[in-house]
């Protein structure tokens, strides 16, 4: 693809970062013991959580962004791959257990903890989300190790901050790109 097609492709990181904001804030809901797990965070998992990511990281692919592509798509399939953890529709294959779903978020957690790296390259908002999740999937697999629920409650309060942050850099990117000036600081 040469420069000209590279441009012509609008930002995908709004959409990746809305679909992984308002899902992570309403799974995160649930972590904190205000909504139970329902099929609306199903369908939010597999929709934007999933779907929508997958899709922005696709379009990073094709605007040639390394870290996006990475990012939007692995969290995209994170979704997916979570949602099949819960329905389990594998006949004949143990569901998962709270040790298994340890290893689970903690190898999530490693690999964003090494995302967040990479985004100190990138502005303030997009480190802030990187590193509230590197910290939220710590917590949460550190809540399973241990099953010590009030870490998992606490790790849902880390999580609807880590969500707010992204649905905030989401709207950030819209509005500023709307304005063609910083509205809204990143």
């Amino acid at each position: 693809m040469n420069k000209e097609n590279q441009m012509a492709i609008a930002n995908p990181s709004p959409l990746g970062l809305l679909g992984f904001g308002l899902t992570t804030v309403l799974l995160n809901l649930h972590n904190a013991d205000i909504i139970p797990l329902s099929v609306v965070i199903v369908a939010m998992g597999f929709a934007l959580g999933g779907a929508a990511q997958i899709i922005a990281g696709i379009m990073e692919f094709l605007k040639n962004n390394t870290f996006g592509a990475t990012a939007f798509t692995a969290y995209g399939f994170f979704w997916w791959s979570l949602i099949f953890i819960w329905i389990n529709p594998f006949e004949g294959i143990k569901a998962a257990d709270e040790k298994s779903m340890g290893f689970y978020l903690l190898l999530w957690g490693i690999f964003t903890a090494f995302m967040f790296i990479g985004t100190l390259k990138h502005n303030r908002a997009t480190q802030i989300v990187f590193l509230s999740l590197a910290i939220l999937f710590l917590m949460l697999s550190i809540g399973d190790f241990t099953g010590i629920h009030s870490i998992k409650i606490a790790a849902g309060w880390v999580g609807i901050f880590c969500g707010s942050s992204a649905i905030y850099t989401s709207l950030a990117q819209v509005v500023n790109n709307e304005f063609k000036k910083q509205i809204m600081p990143l």
